[in-house]
């Protein structure tokens, strides 16, 4: 299932990669839109991982951000569960603000604890490289 770009993502996209984006501007929302441009580019989590980490980690250093606040199982247990939804939808979307309208579920960002307990999302090996939920698996298709 093919999903969309809009005007307004690629707008979007040019704005973040380009670093003309502040900090302030880029909250849990922009981080799944994110996602959500990086899946409907790719079209699967393996490529789109290892580019929105690199678009992530850049913005980071562009803006001086320390680098430990990036989160190797965060982000990329939100990018599964961006394609677990985007792959559940049953028509394509032509965007990702239509994506999040649809499933505004991921726009809380609580509902990661129902897959991973808090001491494992703290832990310093979370932090750094991706590690299976403990709780619940975010479900993967075929």
């Amino acid at each position: 299932m093919k999903h969309a770009l809009s005007p307004e993502d690629l707008d979007f996209l040019q704005r973040f990669t380009g670093n003309d984006m502040a900090p302030s501007q880029f909250h849990h929302r922009e981080h799944l839109r994110l996602a959500y441009m990086f899946l409907a580019r790719h079209g699967n989590a393996e490529t789109a991982y290892p580019a929105f980490r690199a678009a992530l980690q850049s913005f980071l250093r562009h803006h001086g951000i320390d680098p430990a606040k990036y989160h190797a199982t965060l982000t990329q247990a939100w990018l599964l569960a961006v394609l677990h939804f985007m792959e559940s939808s049953a028509t394509p979307l032509a965007g990702a603000e239509a994506f999040l309208d649809r499933h505004s579920l991921l726009l809380d960002p609580a509902i990661m604890f129902t897959h991973y307990s808090r001491e494992l999302i703290s832990s310093d090996n979370a932090r750094a490289e991706f590690v299976e939920p403990d709780i619940q698996a975010i479900p993967r298709h075929a």
